[in-house]
């Protein structure tokens, strides 16, 4: 099983990327599990979620305490202790950022950083400020825990085509450090 923690802010779309994953690897023969978790809901406001993924049933219901992957969806987020505490020993972080690993605070004990600039992808292919597709296609490559064609065909069917644009277009772009 492979658990996941979603750190982003109030409006970036979180909840909607965790759906797609999930629903993607339902679709796909395995298992998924999104756990939300809000504190103040406004837009803006840190935001996380948790999601499991398994070739076996989950029976878990827990938050997720030691996650194997971290996506985060704000890099000023990684200024926060809560946003990487307890991620495994050689864990994967993929972060939204236009800079590279030397400027962002990646936990040592981070075994794949990965860097895409999803804000910018996301603008240009969709005129919004929103990452979660863009970090989606990323997320695809870095860790391969979902079938890329599988996701973006349920990216293009929930939010069109120029979402598909930007999921693929991050997907080629993110910049495993």
């Amino acid at each position: 099983m492979q658990e996941i923690r979603l750190h982003g802010r109030g409006g970036q779309g979180l909840v909607k990327a965790s759906h797609l994953i999930v629903k993607t690897a339902v679709e796909t023969g395995h298992y998924g599990q999104f756990i939300p978790f809000f504190g103040v809901e406004r837009k803006g406001s840190p935001v996380f979620g948790f999601l499991r993924l398994s070739e076996e049933p989950i029976r878990r219901k827990t938050q997720v305490y030691a996650p194997d992957v971290l996506i985060v969806l704000d890099e000023t987020l990684l200024a926060l202790p809560a946003t990487c505490a307890g991620l495994k020993e050689g864990g994967t972080v993929i972060v939204n950022s236009a800079h590279g690993r030397e400027a962002l605070d990646i936990p040592a004990c981070a075994g794949t950083a990965a860097v895409v600039d999803a804000t910018r992808i996301a603008q240009g292919a969709i005129g919004r400020s929103i990452p979660n597709t863009a970090m989606l296609g990323a997320f695809a490559r870095v860790t391969g825990l979902v079938d890329r064609e599988a996701l973006f065909e349920n990216i293009a069917s929930e939010f069109g085509e120029s979402n598909r644009a930007a999921a693929e277009e991050a997907y080629g772009a993110v910049r495993i450090i």
